[in-house]
This record gives structure tokens, C-alpha cells and sequence, in this order.
């Protein structure tokens, strides 16, 4: 009785859970992109490098400065009666605006401008890695949950036919046609059998929370729905590791990323050999001054402000021109080190190229593996469920012993164990080929 109680108190956990709200792998994928933190973290990136695009701009652009001073001065001056030398107080000032422009720098300049621009599509193919990275690790953890799932539902059934072994083997045993050692070894394959929905109940709820914890919302009630398979192809998808390869190369961020980085690192030499040219640049100047006389005799007063700004208005208008002779050989070392950067950023283009091949290899050769196996466990699990259904009735009819019976029960489950993974698997390693490819993987 005990036994049963546990069965059945699991059995009714399991289908609570099983009735909330599923979450579509679509769903979880897009709320993942949309809320994940480290996602919202990197789009910052983004509008760091939009405002060095900013910056960069405002450079091609002149600079224009405001300026007003004023001073006080105690002393002696002249007064402009007498001419004598008396104890002045004068406070004066001046106002002013400025203006420059760099006119040449050796494009130093527009290239820093074109590099800032690099740096925006930089951000935002690192943020597309980071979404790639979670949208994978998503579609593994709910697959991970419908195959604790499945392994639950297998777990279940089992645990119901063994409790109606238990009946069956009472009465054969009040009738006396088989020995309490039978009963016993079936109350305790039930009582394992109950067990095992437990565990299986615990993983589920594991795979759950795991999947939960990366979107990040409550796992009170969180539930994923079902995936439809079909059944594998004997063809592939694609015919060759070497077709999905080609197809990653023009659309994987990584890659882009890499190439974007050598642009950059051209760039990067060029704004060191502007240092080899002359700069240009040019001002314009428009300033006034003012003085007050504090202690003027009486009947004296002085000239107006704007009266005084418009007298000593002045105009002004420069350039300047810079030419590099020598500067200790800096200029050389430092287009050097950026010629040896470049050199560096496309050997990592090469070896992000090569990384690529093969995970792509290795990721065709498991999906070619995962579809067999698929195949084979299918075939297999038919065969299993067939003489199940024969020792049954054979069992039944006393043809059996409960010894072999078991023997047939205990290859059929195995059968569904390896059936579960077997599709899981492949389901897993076909989403990772169109991942590759650049299809969409979070279609069923």
C-alpha cells in the first residue's frame, strides 16, 4: 500500500506540472535575446562606439571658443586733467571669440572617422556572437528538458505495469501457483520502478530550473512544450561538410568580425603614416577690450561699454603649417608595430576560419551518426515493443516465468532509454548544422 501511495503521489506531481503554461522554444529564444542581461550589457558596446563615431565627426569640424576676462589694477596713473601722477583704480577686460579648423592632417582625420565607423559594426557583430551563443545554449537546455520528459513518461509507464504485476502476482500467489519469493521480487521491482519516477521527476524539474534560470524568470509554473520529430532521412541535409562550411563562412559574426578587424588594422596603419605629412591648420579671431577708469575727477566720466567694444574691435586670421623632419624615428616604429598587427589580426582570421572547418566537420560527422542511430533505435524500440507485447500474453497464460518476463520488460526500456536519446540527439545535432548554415533553427 505504502508503495502505491508513493506512485501515485508522484504520478499526480507529474501531471500538475505538466499543466501550466508551456513555453515554445521560439518563446524562450526571444525572451532570452530580449532580457538576458549580459546581451543588455554588451548593447552598451554599441552606443560606446556611436559615440566615437560622435567624436570622430565633430573632428572634420572647427572648433570655435568663446572668451571674456576682466582685471582690477591699483596703482598710480596719470590724471587727465593735471597730467600729474596720482592713485588710480582701473578695471578693464577683454571679450573675444576664436575659431580653428585643421584644413590637412594627412587624413588622419577621415581615417580615424572610417575606423570609428568599423567600431560600430564591431560592437554590433560581437553583440550578434554573444546572441548566437545563447540562442544555442537555449535550444540544448530545452531539448535537455523534453528528454527528462520523455524519460518520465517512460519511468511512468513502467511503474504502471509493475503495479498491476503486483495484483496479478497476489492472486497467483493466494492461489498457490507461485512461490512468495515471486511476489516479493515483484513488489520490489514495482517499488524500484516507483522510485525511478522520482529521480526521473527530480531531473525534470532540474532541466527545468536550468532552463528558468537562464531566461531568468520564475520557475514556479514554468513548463516548455513538445517538439515534433520526424522520423530521419536517409540523405542529409546538406551533401557535405564542405557546402555548410562555404555558407557559414559569408553569414557566421565571428568570421565578419575577423574581416572587420583586418579593415580596421589597415586603417590603423594609415593614421600612423599621416604622421609622415605636414599638417594644415586655420584660425580666425574676433575680439574687443574695455577699461574703467574708478577714480576720475568729478565731472569726468568714461566712455561707454559698447562704445569702447566698438572702438577697439579687432579682426584676426592665421595659419599654420607643420612639416615632419625628424622625430627620433617614432613615426617608423610605430607603422611597424601597426604593419605587425595587421599581420597578427589576419592569422586570426585564418585561425577563426580554421576553428570554423572543424566544428563544422565534427558537427556534420554527428549528425550523420545521430540520424543512424536515430534509425537503428527506432527499428529496435519496434522490435522491443513487439516481443513485449508477446511475453506479455505469454506471461499472462503462465507460459513465462516472471524471471524471463523481465528479461523482455528490462530490453524494452532500455530500448525507450536509448530511443529518447537517440532523437534528442539528433534533433540537437541537425538544429547545429542549420545554425551553421544560417538557417532557422527554432523552427520544430
Amino acid at each position: 500500500m505504502k508503495t502505491k501511495l508513493i506512485f501515485f503521489a508522484a504520478l499526480i506531481v507529474s501531471i500538475s506540472a505538466f499543466s501550466q503554461k508551456k513555453w515554445t522554444l521560439k518563446e524562450c529564444v526571444d525572451y532570452a535575446l530580449e532580457n538576458n542581461i549580459t546581451i543588455k550589457q554588451n548593447k552598451f558596446n554599441i552606443d560606446i562606439a556611436e559615440s566615437d563615431v560622435k567624436s570622430a565627426k565633430g573632428n572634420k569640424l572647427p572648433s570655435v571658443n568663446g572668451s571674456t576676462g576682466g582685471n582690477l589694477r591699483f596703482g598710480s596713473g596719470f590724471n587727465p586733467i593735471t597730467n600729474d601722477r596720482v592713485s588710480t583704480t582701473n578695471f578693464g577686460g577683454s571679450i573675444g571669440v576664436n575659431a580653428g579648423i585643421t584644413v590637412f592632417n594627412g587624413y588622419r582625420v577621415l581615417n580615424t572617422y572610417n575606423q570609428a565607423k568599423l567600431g560600430v559594426e564591431g560592437s554590433k557583430l560581437d553583440l550578434e556572437v554573444i546572441e548566437n551563443d545563447i540562442a544555442l545554449r537555449i535550444v540544448n537546455t530545452y531539448l535537455n528538458a523534453l528528454f527528462a520528459k520523455e524519460n518520465l513518461l517512460v519511468a511512468t509507464t513502467q511503474a504502471e505495469i509493475s503495479q498491476k504485476q503486483i495484483d496479478r502476482a497476489k492472486a497467483q500467489f493466494d492461489a498457490g501457483t507461485i512461490p512468495k519469493g515471486d511476489l516479493l521480487n515483484v513488489q520490489s521491482t514495482a517499488a524500484n520502478d516507483t522510485q525511478n519516477v522520482v529521480s526521473q521527476e527530480n531531473a525534470l524539474n532540474l532541466a527545468l530550473l536550468n532552463i528558468s534560470q537562464m531566461l531568468q524568470v520564475p520557475f514556479e509554473g514554468f513548463d516548455v512544450a513538445k517538439i515534433e520529430v520526424d522520423s530521419p532521412s536517409a540523405a542529409m541535409l546538406y551533401s557535405t561538410s564542405e557546402e555548410v562550411y562555404q555558407k557559414a563562412l559569408s553569414n557566421r559574426p565571428e568570421i565578419k568580425r575577423a574581416q572587420l578587424n583586418i579593415e580596421s588594422a589597415d586603417l590603423s596603419i594609415e593614421i600612423a603614416k599621416s604622421a609622415y605629412k605636414p599638417s594644415i591648420t586655420a584660425s580666425a579671431s574676433v575680439g574687443s577690450n574695455f577699461n574703467y577708469n574708478l577714480d576720475l575727477p568729478t565731472g569726468f566720466s568714461n566712455t561707454g561699454f559698447f562704445d569702447q567694444l566698438d572702438e577697439t574691435l579687432g579682426y584676426g586670421l592665421g595659419f599654420n603649417v607643420s612639416i615632419p623632419i625628424f622625430n627620433g624615428f617614432k613615426t617608423d616604429a610605430n607603422v611597424e608595430r601597426n604593419k605587425i598587427s595587421k599581420l597578427i589580426t589576419e592569422t586570426r582570421l585564418e585561425s577563426e576560419k580554421l576553428r570554423l572547418q572543424q566544428t563544422i566537420e565534427q558537427a556534420f560527422q554527428d549528425a550523420k551518426a545521430a540520424a543512424k542511430a536515430f534509425e537503428a533505435a527506432e527499428i529496435s524500440l519496434a522490435a522491443q515493443t513487439e516481443a513485449f507485447k508477446n511475453a506479455q500474453e505469454s506471461y499472462n497464460y503462465g507460459a513465462m516465468t516472471l524471471f524471463d518476463f523481465d528479461q523482455v520488460r528490462n530490453r524494452l526500456v532500455n530500448a525507450e532509454g536509448a530511443m529518447i536519446r537517440a532523437k534528442y540527439n539528433y534533433v540537437f545535432t541537425t538544429k547545429v548544422l542549420k545554425f551553421y548554415y544560417g538557417e532557422n533553427i527554432l523552427q520544430d
